[in-house]
């Protein structure tokens, strides 16, 4: 045999095997819920993960549902308790992170950071890179020990890394302390999950492998002057190295007049920034059959909203058209700050990763934007050290940066994914290879973006207050509209607000300003 064919055999997984309960001890089987004893513990099976179902594209329609609300028996049941979410991963996370603070909080819940304090703690997963799930898995070790202390206490899995059969098939035979485990679907769940695992003591697990329909209105628990706003969900790229089609499903778009009416409610409460989330914005309004809708459409009539300053993340340069770009290009409330992932400028690396865009046709992408929107602020991602890549794949990657002038961005070495198309290619890269490349590309979008902080010396900005610095509370903290990072002395009462500001000093990550004038508009509260 081939050493490449024993490399694909070593990563190529039987998802058979992650449920086998042949050892399990069958302990009740009702209205499709089936009971196991395994390891001295019941587990109690509502819905298990499947590679193969979430790798499926069905043409069922996604229905839209306005009548989310926690049963009346359930509102009282955290009434004395307190509860702990952790949280990993990107803004999509955060985001259900809020939603799952609301219904806490309806149910009578109060947060702590105490984990000895909690009643309650869940682990909001991340599954993009394998050292995403080494930190909750390590996590979990940790909580056995304060579990054992505190036996009352309910331990919960969720987020990415739960709609992963591999995971849950760990967690079941490894981790049984766990007591309950959902996925990315079913958030919408978690009350009646949490009455499941109280009273039946059992460990729960709920994980639906087929997306299901939009729960609208459900509470959300937002905390500072910057909301995140879920315009769709899911992804249908297939990227040859990502997890999240599977995790979070095909691409289901809000309808325009749920996302607006959001936006004109946190315009009301007086939040100065929001940013709409997608693991692929642009996509947006594809899926719609009744209406032409696209992301454009609703970045304009966003953009007549009263609130000072409006985002997005992530895009995909594939769906980035030229409306939005004439949308974006009007300024208002849009800032110019766009977040564009190439993750390589190796036309043939692209290929592997099945990005569906070539080098060429990126670079024509941000030519236009920057047309369009001379003062852009471009930031990417990039994988370093995918399969096969080669040093001369690699130093296209740093000139398209060099060429683009990404100001930042996350940087990554590649590491396989179990159940996606790249992690059976060989992963041919040495690590001290993937290393050194990650290492040349920091340092020079460390040196791009040092460069465009010191063209700004001297120039006047407007600077969001967002805190004090982390590093002295004497300094206080704010963003620009392009995303910048601010410190500039002020009196506490100024966090909160919009204020102009001359750009005194740059550093490499963040500039220095000395305010101009002093901020009219009220603080949030």
């Amino acid at each position: 045999m081939k050493e490449t064919d024993s490399k694909l055999q070593k990563t190529e997984k039987d998802y058979s095997k992650y449920f086998d309960f042949s050892d399990a001890k069958i302990i009740d089987e009702q209205e499709g819920k089936t009971t196991y004893r395994i390891k001295g513990r019941n587990i109690q099976i509502n819905a298990a993960p499947s590679y193969k179902d979430e790798k499926k594209r069905g043409k069922e329609d996604i229905q839209v549902h306005y009548d989310f609300s926690i049963p009346e028996e359930l509102k009282t049941m955290g009434i004395g308790k307190f509860y702990l979410i952790q949280t990993y991963g990107c803004q999509m996370n955060e985001h259900d992170t809020e939603v799952m603070k609301g219904m806490f909080e309806e149910m009578g819940y109060v947060w702590t950071d105490d984990r000895s304090k909690a009643d309650v703690i869940l682990l909001n997963t991340c599954a993009i890179r394998e050292n995403a799930e080494d930190k909750v898995f390590g996590e979990l070790g940790h909580l056995k020990v304060l579990k054992t202390e505190k036996p009352g206490l309910l331990l919960g899995v969720c987020g990415c890394m739960s709609q992963e059969e591999s995971v849950v098939g760990r967690i079941l035979q490894k981790h049984s302390f766990v007591d309950m485990i959902f996925g990315t679907h079913n958030i919408h769940r978690l009350p009646n999950l949490l009455e499941s695992a109280y009273f039946s003591k059992e460990m729960v697990v709920e994980v639906w492998s087929k997306e299901g329909d939009i729960i609208e209105n459900m509470p959300k628990k937002r905390e500072g002057l910057r909301a995140w706003v879920n315009i769709m969900y899911g992804c249908d790229k297939f990227c040859t190295y990502c997890i999240v089609p599977f995790t979070r499903g095909k691409e289901r778009s809000r309808r325009p007049e749920d996302v607006i009416a959001e936006v004109r409610e946190l315009a009301r409460k007086g939040y100065k920034e929001i940013t709409l989330l997608g693991q692929n914005v642009n996509a947006y309004g594809k899926d719609f059959e009744d209406m032409d809708y696209r992301f454009g459409h609703l970045m304009k009539d966003i953009s007549q909203i009263d609130i000072p300053r409006v985002r997005f993340t992530t895009s995909h340069p594939r769906d980035f058209d030229d409306y939005l770009i004439e949308v974006l290009a009007t300024r208002g409330n849009l800032v110019e700050h766009i977040h564009l992932p190439v993750q390589s400028g190796s036309t043939e690396v692209l290929k592997r990763m099945s990005r569906k865009y070539t080098r060429e046709s990126f670079l024509e992408l941000v030519s236009r934007i920057k047309a369009a929107i001379p003062d852009v602020v471009l930031s990417s991602d990039i994988i370093v050290g995918f399969p096969g890549e080669t040093d001369e794949q690699f130093e296209e990657t740093m000139s398209l940066v060099e060429q683009v002038g990404f100001e930042f961005g996350y940087t990554f070495i590649y590491s396989p994914r179990e159940g996606t198309p790249a992690a059976g290619m060989e992963d041919n890269v040495p690590m001290e290879v993937k290393k050194k490349r990650l290492k040349r590309l920091n340092d020079l979008m460390a040196s791009i973006c040092r460069e465009k902080n010191e063209q700004l010396i001297g120039q006047s900005i407007e600077v969001l207050i967002e805190g004090e610095s982390k590093n002295n509370p004497d300094v206080l903290s704010g963003r620009t509209r392009t995303n910048k990072l601010v410190h500039l002395e002020g009196p506490k009462e100024w966090i909160g607000q919009f204020v102009q500001a001359r750009v005194t000093d740059a550093q490499t990550w963040y500039i220095k300003a000395e305010p101009i004038g002093i901020p009219s508009e009220q603080a949030v509260v």
